[in-house]
């Protein structure tokens, strides 16, 4: 695995390869890999002929009061993750790499409507941050695909939309959630959870899950569904974010007609915000 700090070494051994008719894959993260990030890239190595992974904690994502500063650095276990599941290329600037002029005078790249929603709405300048930094290392990059892990589902449905509105040539790959043996998604955040609450924490899944059931046997009324849900969170002792019901397309609130659904869900730890979804088609 080659290791790039600067972006036009990368660019040239991306233009070299492309040149040669070779298929490009990438997986952007922030390091503190785990089983999920490396089910991405072993998706993306499974499609393309060379795949590009980065390292990058994104400063413009984190609002005030959250955790870029205590975010786990741990880059010498990252690239050798990396490495062990065929990773070509890890691309790791830093912030003077990506924000050369900074990130006061940096231009944003803003996906209005389904950003305000959800995960948008608790953490209101996050998926500008997401979007900016996407969209510039899509740039550096120039992929001709891109996967992401269902988990962070509004975050995929916003990097979509983006991609659609600003004619990006890149394929959104989704890649499957992977989870704990309990069903706890997998999440670098997860080692924020303390010890005591640690068996309880699957509760965000298993009322996924029951919600999911609910509806799949017909129950329709899902305001009363999402409040039964939140008391069931809440009875195990965490605060809710939100839980809500939603057109997978949209995010909006799902209404009678819909189909195609998926029920996201956030939940507050003591120290951790833990998110998670579940799909269905009715």
């Amino acid at each position: 695995m080659q290791l790039f700090r600067h972006i036009q070494p990368l660019r040239n051994l991306i233009s070299e390869a492309k040149a040669e008719g070779k298929r490009i894959g990438f997986v952007p993260t922030m390091g503190n890999l785990h089983k999920g990030h490396l089910a991405l890239v072993e998706l993306a190595k499974s499609r393309c002929d060379i795949v590009v992974a980065s390292i990058f904690v994104n400063p413009l994502q984190f609002g005030l009061n959250e955790d870029w500063d205590k975010y786990p650095r741990t880059f010498d276990a990252d690239s050798q993750k990396l490495e062990s599941v065929g990773c070509d290329y890890l691309f790791f600037p830093d912030e003077r790499e990506i924000y050369p002029n900074g990130m006061a005078e940096q231009t944003r790249v803003v996906v209005p409507g389904m950003t305000d929603l959800l995960c948008g709405a608790s953490r209101p300048i996050h998926f500008e941050g997401v979007t900016t930094v996407v969209s510039k290392l899509f740039n550096i990059v120039q992929p001709h695909e891109a996967v992401f892990g269902l988990k962070d589902f509004q975050q995929i449905a916003v990097i979509r939309r983006m991609v659609e509105d600003l004619c990006m040539p890149v394929e959104i790959v989704p890649g499957d959630i992977v989870r704990e043996d309990d069903g706890l998604a997998m999440s670098s955040r997860n080692i924020y959870i303390t010890e005591a609450e640690r068996p309880r924490a699957k509760q965000l899944q298993l009322t996924l899950r029951w919600l999911r059931e609910q509806v799949k046997d017909g129950r329709r009324d899902y305001l009363s569904l999402e409040k039964e849900g939140q008391a069931q969170i809440e009875a195990a002792g965490f605060r809710i974010d939100y839980l809500q019901i939603c057109c997978s397309d949209t995010l909006i609130r799902a209404g009678i007609d819909d189909k195609q659904l998926t029920i996201l869900g956030a939940m507050y730890t003591e120290a951790a915000r833990l998110i998670d979804n579940v799909s269905l088609t009715i």
